[in-house]
């Protein structure tokens, strides 16, 4: 009997045949990996051969084939009573006296001298090939004690490889079903109940992103991230600065975490029950920073002896308080994708906004919402329902092929809800909290996934376009063609476009959205007057020793988030550039600004970072930037100065940065500055002996020197990049930066928007144009032409 189990130890990954993909996976690990640090709990593996001979030995082969004979293929009608029928097949049969023996020996021989408590796993010898995951098809056991019991577990195993699920994504994939046997695993229990436990992928799993690392962990048992049950803290490790030894954690959100799934008393039932977390550990993240290096580490020693993108299911034992790997398995959505194909989406309207959650996908779908409770209470589904329910189980994956979409109140990024949602290409918002108390049975709804991390569910049904590009057929132009960016939510997505960098990256959004606050309103909290402010700022700055430390952490992920996904090309952040009445608009900002007749001609931009009124708010900024490029290691990140007018000013502010450790040329630091007032041009050269380069701010510098007000409604038919006047004095900027060899690019819409004006730019050799997003390919395209027309030019001179 010894070919019926296989120890780990004894185990490796072409072992597929005879063990299943995630045992043959575990002994992989524990071989190949344990000895560079990777702890695999240990363990054994029945075989598929046992399999079989069990199915032979109680003369049930051929009536489970009878069984599955009768399944209704068009509308899977029986689908539930064949999958019980098959189930009972099993359950009624007996394990051999001599494979319960051989059983009992591996068991013993794990243990030791006491029985303990092992995860009995449930492993398909088919399963977690590149193009098929079973995930969550067949079940697992945890803590099983004593032998019987893990015989009892064993078989249930078995007849879990004809669960309803599992039979219809067999169906799905194309697998018979009679070819496929179940391996079974049994490994050391991790005590995550009273721990906590996880998943990672060693790729960003909305858009694909490879080279970040996401980890999202729940207190206790697994099972409520993979369900769904409550939304989970997550965190963003970056691969290169992983391996660059620095710190590598660009981002991290706190889950609610409202339950904990332990074990269940003797006494009870169910083998496991959820239990109240108490509030102290939902506001506490599972994992300390040391804790999710290490699962980064381990994440991207398992990515990189695979060779492939994985998804891997992580826990820690409570009780030793030690971290283990207990699953790996490829990741099935992205690996096989033609990254340059993208399907973009994009809302033509906007509705009002019913609720929102996290996005899986990137799609539009619009249909009739249908609230279900259970997927037993589903009837009529089509490809114009959008079903939303609390949250999906295993038990739902036959049902979400005929839908359009779906939409949870529970469940993060990586539960299960949203790994089968990436899967089968369908749309779908989890973790919305709330979604069918604010959304009726029966409304016509839009779901969109199309606009970053966060999905929106909209009333009525809006209209979108959907378009395919081929980034193969686009090709870079000599001048550089950038991105202008303020949202880190659609950096990773964006990452794939034909690019050059990011030439402008807005940080007013990261401060409006993410942090909220008004930096002096942390650095003077006793100085605000407003109580409801003063609420709301010790609400959002609680899990922080101190109130400025809030706006540095804060900022410094949003920032972050953007560099990594361009990483190595250059970002360059623009210091903060509110008018004050948009910076009074952030929490506790009425306190620290003045009231001025021209925000947009008054204190902003350069002025502000070295006067008193700002200069500690400035102080954050700079600490944040420098945490990004020293702490984090992301160097291709660079500084803008918005709005200098004058040289004393600008070198001000290069002083005022140093005191504030951004040093100009320290580990590369380069420090730009805006081009967006007549004074920028008239003295560019002086200008160019004290930033690194340029940047034509068009908006501004059209107003300014055409004397119009951008934002007027009566005066706004005169505002024009293509002026004379405008054109000229950008002429001047450019051709004084090639004069001092200064880089000098261009911010803005006029080069997208009309040819001439990209003709116009490249003609005066411009270095760079950057675009927003929605921009960026007409944009190249107009470059393209623009530098092709120059050679055919100079050819036609040149032969005359």
């Amino acid at each position: 009997m010894k070919d019926h189990i296989k120890r780990f130890d004894s185990i490796g990954i072409q072992d597929i045949p005879a063990v299943g993909g995630k045992n043959a996976s575990l002994g992989e690990m524990y071989n190949q990996l344990t000895q560079k640090g990777v702890r695999i709990p240990n363990g054994f593996a029945t075989t598929s051969k046992a399999f079989w001979q069990f199915l032979d030995q109680n003369k049930i082969r051929e009536t489970l084939k009878n069984i599955l004979a009768g399944l209704d293929r068009k509308t899977y009608s029986n689908l539930d009573l064949i999958g019980e029928r098959a189930r009972n097949c099993i359950l009624e049969s007996a394990l051999s006296p001599s494979f319960a023996k051989s059983v009992r020996k591996a068991y013993k021989s794990l243990c030791g001298k006491e029985d303990r408590a092992v995860a009995v796993r449930s492993s398909a010898t088919a399963e977690d090939l590149p193009d098929a995951s079973f995930a969550g098809q067949h079940d697992t056991f945890l803590n099983i004690l004593g032998g019987d019991n893990v015989l009892d577990a064993i078989k249930k195993c078995f007849a879990s490889l004809y669960t309803d699920r599992a039979i219809k994504y067999r169906e799905d994939k194309g697998f018979l079903h009679e070819d496929v046997a179940l391996s079974v695993g049994v490994q050391l229990m991790v005590r995550s109940d009273k721990g906590c436990s996880g998943v990672g992928f060693t790729i960003e799993p909305e858009s694909g992103f490879e080279n970040v690392i996401l980890l999202s962990g729940v207190w206790g048992l697994g099972e409520n991230i993979v369900q769904g049950t409550v939304n989970p803290d997550e965190f963003y490790v970056f691969k290169p600065s992983l391996r660059n030894n620095s710190h590598p954690i660009i981002q991290k959100r706190l889950g609610d975490k409202q339950q904990t799934m332990v074990y269940a008393l003797a006494e009870e039932e169910a083998s496991t029950i959820n239990t109240d977390t108490p509030f102290s550990k939902q506001e506490q993240y599972v994992l300390s920073d040391e804790e999710i290096n290490t699962l980064g580490n381990w994440a991207l020693l398992i990515e990189e002896h695979y060779q492939k993108p994985m998804d891997i299911e992580w826990a820690k034992d409570g009780l030793s308080n030690e971290l283990f790997i207990t699953q790996a398995r490829p990741e099935t959505v992205h690996h096989t994708k033609n990254k340059n194909i993208h399907i973009a989406y994009q809302l033509q309207d906007k509705g009002e906004v019913l609720v929102s959650g996290n996005a899986v996908g990137h799609k539009i779908k619009v249909g009739q919402a249908v609230l279900l409770n259970s997927p037993k209470d589903a009837k009529g589904l089509t490809l114009d329902t959008i079903i939303l329910t609390d949250c999906i189980t295993p038990d739902w994956d036959p049902l979400l092929k005929q839908v359009g979409g779906f939409i949870t109140n529970k469940g993060g990024r990586t539960s299960h809800a949203a790994i089968v949602a990436r899967e089968l290409g369908v749309p779908a918002i989890v973790g919305c909290g709330n979604a069918t108390q604010m959304v009726a049975h029966g409304e016509q709804i839009t779901l969109s996934c199309a606009e970053g991390k966060t999905g929106f569910v909209y009333s009525g049904r809006l209209a979108y376009i959907e378009q395919e590009i081929d980034f193969s057929s686009i090709h870079l132009p000599k001048t550089e063609a950038k991105l202008i960016l303020a949202d880190p939510e659609n950096a990773f997505q964006l990452s794939f476009y034909p690019n050059n960098g990011v030439g402008l990256l807005r940080m007013e959004f990261i401060i409006t959205h993410r942090v909220k606050i008004h930096p002096m309103a942390l650095v003077k909290f006793k100085e605000i007057k407003d109580v409801d402010s003063k609420k709301e700022i010790e609400a959002l700055t609680k899990n922080y020793s101190d109130k400025p430390s809030y706006f540095v952490d804060q900022l410094s992920q949003g920032i972050a988030t953007i560099a990594a996904a361009f990483y190595p090309k250059e970002v360059i952040v623009r210091l903060s550039d509110f008018k004050t009445n948009e910076y009074a608009n952030l929490l506790g900002g009425k306190d620290f600004e003045p009231k001025e007749e021209n925000p947009m001609l008054g204190f902003r931009g350069a002025s502000r970072y070295y006067n008193e009124r700002y200069k500690e708010g400035f102080a954050l900024e700079c600490a944040a930037i420098k945490r990004v490029r020293e702490t984090m290691g992301l160097t291709n990140l660079k500084v803008m100065v918005p709005f200098c007018r004058t040289l004393e000013e600008g070198q001000k502010v290069i002083d005022i940065m140093e005191e504030n450790g951004l040093k100009r040329g320290d580990n590369g630091l380069e420090v730009y500055t805006m081009v967006e007032i007549p004074s920028n041009v008239i003295l560019a050269e002086e200008f160019a002996e004290i930033f690194d380069g340029f940047s034509i701010g068009s908006n501004d510098l059209t107003q300014l020197s055409l004397g119009i007000d951008r934002d007027s409604e009566i005066m706004g038919h005169l505002f024009d990049e293509n002026d004379k006047a405008v054109k000229r004095i950008v002429s001047m900027a450019i051709h004084s930066a090639n004069r001092t060899k200064t880089k000098i690019g261009l911010c803005g819409q006029a080069p997208s928007d009309f040819p001439e004006f990209a003709q116009f730019l490249v003609d005066e050799g411009i270095d760079s144009i950057s675009f927003n997003p929605d921009s960026l390919l007409q944009g190249i395209e107009n470059i393209n032409k623009a530098e092709k027309r120059n050679i055919t030019f100079g050819m036609a001179k040149s032969s005359n």
